[in-house]
């Protein structure tokens, strides 16, 4: 192995063991003791970085879905607290609380459990069949249950929201515009329901969405990832459909390479290349060595704060792309998923440990507000992934 090789090989393996102790050590007995109430089972949206108490703002229905993922995922990653219990109490208190009468999830809930939100948005739909999906592979004796309210919810899904030609609307009377983000994340729940074992409908669920990014979300001729589309999937009018978000070029690259190498799809690893190219070189700030919030379709900046998420996604798209990568190719994704550790290491510091920034400007600052509960899905998946690969590797 060429010596530089090794070197980035080695700095790698070390910052995943640092990342995985600080999440070990730190952040998930911090969310567990002030960002959970063990009592009732209610996952917080907020902790202070101030009192290091969980604050009294509304809960937005995706933050339980995502902790019960999270805590899932904790004993995977060596956390020896109860986390099976976590998900379980978790699981009962959003199952009893977040949910409408026809059993789809609420937008925003009280801490108290009443709804302050009830309308239907098709993100948080995906982010609760990604909790089934995982709560269902910790939770062993609740596993049919909850695949089959998987199901119950894609059939309700499929028959109040469906999109005639592929997908899903946003709402039933019909909203513009349609979005590819909560498909990213249906995709996201769709594969890890047919990981687990859920059903066949999980893998066409997967196919469908991975098609109709290929076919729609991406634009043939730049190759770059919209977000915003009128009913027919064409780019939605005006400046919002000119939208393109780096960590969006990210997340589905690594979405489309686990997608495609699964189906032996060249078109999928080919189009999640490019969807890196794009992130990488239009969407990471040269100065800050952050990636950015989002693009224009002529690939100008267009909002340069660089949030936390969109380092977790830099490092999740790198790691998959080096997967599959050898030579030279390979080297530079090494480099990449360095460099990424790097930015989200930064969203660590100054603050009480186990808990994070999210907002970083053009000047260097981080903006003064609560650690959002929500980040911690998305560093715990790129923490798993950058582990996944060192032990790999």
């Amino acid at each position: 192995m060429p010596p530089n090789r090794q070197a980035l090989e080695n700095e790698i393996a070390a910052a995943s063991q640092r990342l995985s102790g600080w999440l070990v050590d730190s952040a998930f007995g911090k969310w567990h003791a002030n960002g959970h109430d063990s009592e009732r089972g209610t996952f917080f949206e907020t902790i202070d970085i101030t009192t290091g108490e969980a604050t009294d703002t509304p809960i937005r229905t995706r933050v339980p879905a995502r902790q019960i993922y999270c805590f899932s995922q904790a004993g995977k990653l060596g956390w020896n607290g109860p986390y099976r219990e976590i998900v379980a109490h978790g699981l009962n208190w959003y199952l009893e609380h977040c949910r409408n009468a026809d059993t789809s999830f609420v937008a925003e809930v009280a801490t108290d459990g009443n709804h302050v939100d009830s309308d239907f948005d098709l993100y948080n739909q995906a982010f609760a069949l990604l909790a089934f999906a995982h709560a269902g592979h910790v939770l062993a004796e609740r596993r049919t249950d909850l695949f089959a309210d998987a199901a119950g919810l894609l059939t309700l899904l499929r028959a109040s929201y469906g999109h005639p030609a592929s997908g899903f609307r946003e709402a039933n009377p019909d909203r513009l515009p349609l979005r590819s983000n909560p498909h990213m994340h249906m995709l996201e729940a769709a594969l890890a329901l047919e990981d687990v074992g859920a059903g066949n409908i999980w893998r066409d669920l997967a196919d469908e969405i991975a098609r109709l990014a290929m076919d729609k979300f991406i634009d043939p001729i730049s190759g770059g990832l919209r977000e915003f589309f009128n009913f027919d999937w064409t780019p939605f009018d005006g400046e919002q459909g000119r939208i393109m978000e780096p960590g969006h070029q990210f997340e589905w690259s690594w979405l489309l390479v686990h997608w495609g190498k699964s189906r032996n799809c060249f078109e999928a690893l080919a189009k999640a290349r490019r969807l890196y190219q794009i992130g990488r070189t239009y969407g990471v700030d040269p100065k800050r060595q952050v990636a950015i919030m989002t693009l224009h379709d002529d690939f100008s900046v267009f909002n340069p704060l660089a949030r936390l998420w969109g380092q977790t996604e830099w490092l999740k798209a790198a790691i998959a792309l080096a997967e599959i990568s050898i030579g030279c190719e390979r080297d530079a994704y090494l480099a990449d998923i360095l460099l990424a550790t790097k930015a989200l290491e930064r969203y660590f510091e100054d603050v009480p440990t186990g808990l994070w920034k999210d907002k970083l400007d053009e000047m260097y600052t981080f903006k003064d507000e609560p650690a959002p509960a929500s980040s911690l899905y998305h560093i715990v998946c790129a923490i798993l992934e950058l582990s996944h690969f060192c032990e790999n590797s």
